[in-house]
């Protein structure tokens, strides 16, 4: 069975979807009506812009999503997912692509959410750290043990076996990155972003997401969506939007969410978007399926 994944925050590149610009007449109509519901040329910063321009959150977030979404959608008939899942941000891509929200909707909403991130961010000086080569339950154990008096850290992001990302502000990701070497993880990692997402720092973020999501008409998709709060395949729009809301402040149990997947026949695995991660996590969460790009 073929499922679809749709990656995050951190797969872009300056040149990102130029060739389907160029040579596919609906990416072109996708990306010009971008254009317009942004209020800016972002296709000039997705190909032909700089790296720094392109990681300014607002930028970042609808840039990877369109060029999943168009990516997708310029499949034709070849897209046709048993079940699909997106990886944080990817999530918003996963259900525009089977339906359960309209492209330009779910550009509306991530534009929303990039910019409500940006505002928690800078509230507060963040940041999420890899760790590396060291059980979950021992990443969640001494997380635990820093995540008190005014020590936020908690486990982010569930990538794969051996790879978890942590999140919270900095002075307690950098006492847990040091607990956690000293526990023996191979590396932890400070990653270059601006804020702790998927933490409960991002709580006035999900505050604001919220009230554009329940606004936001949503429908039931045209396969099983498999979403990040819980793993699980999903298909009523109101559990979809209430899981989507929860998604800020709520780990990504990415790893779960592929297992599941296999779990119920998938053995056919496409990435569609910038790079190449999400194939890689697949490929250590089980060896036994084919992952791919388009």
């Amino acid at each position: 069975m073929k499922a679809f994944v749709f990656p995050g925050q951190g797969a872009q590149f300056v040149g990102m979807g130029k060739d389907l610009y160029d040579n596919n007449a609906l990416a072109k109509e996708l990306f010009e009506k971008a254009n317009d519901i942004l209020g800016y040329r972002i296709t000039d910063i997705m190909f032909g812009g700089t790296d720094d321009e392109l990681k300014q959150t607002k930028v970042t977030q609808p840039a990877v999503f369109l060029h999943s979404v168009v990516s997708a959608l310029c499949m034709g008939d070849a897209f046709e997912p048993a079940m699909v899942a997106g990886h944080s941000l990817g999530e918003f891509s996963a259900l525009v692509a089977a339906g359960a929200l309209s492209f330009e909707d779910g550009l509306k909403l991530v534009y929303a959410r990039a910019m409500a991130m940006q505002k928690a961010c800078d509230m507060e000086p963040s940041t999420m750290a890899a760790i590396v080569g060291l059980a979950d339950e021992k990443v969640e154990e001494i997380c635990a043990g820093v995540n008190k008096d005014g020590h936020v850290v908690v486990p982010a992001n569930y990538n794969c076996p051996g790879q978890l990302v942590i999140s919270g502000n900095i002075e307690a990701v950098n006492e847990a990155c040091d607990k956690l070497k000293a526990a023996g993880a191979k590396r932890a990692l400070p990653l270059k972003v601006g804020g702790a997402f998927h933490s409960p720092l991002m709580q006035p973020a999900k505050d604001e997401l919220q009230a554009a999501i329940e606004k936001t008409e949503f429908s039931a998709p045209k396969c099983p969506v498999y979403q990040n709060v819980d793993g699980k395949p999903h298909t009523e729009p109101a559990d979809i939007k209430a899981n989507l809301i929860a998604q800020l402040t709520s780990s990504v149990r990415w790893t779960t969410s592929v297992q599941n997947m296999i779990a119920d026949g998938a053995d056919d695995f496409t990435e569609c978007g910038p790079g190449k991660v999400l194939q890689g996590t697949i490929g250590r969460i089980d060896k036994n399926v084919a992952a791919h790009g388009i």
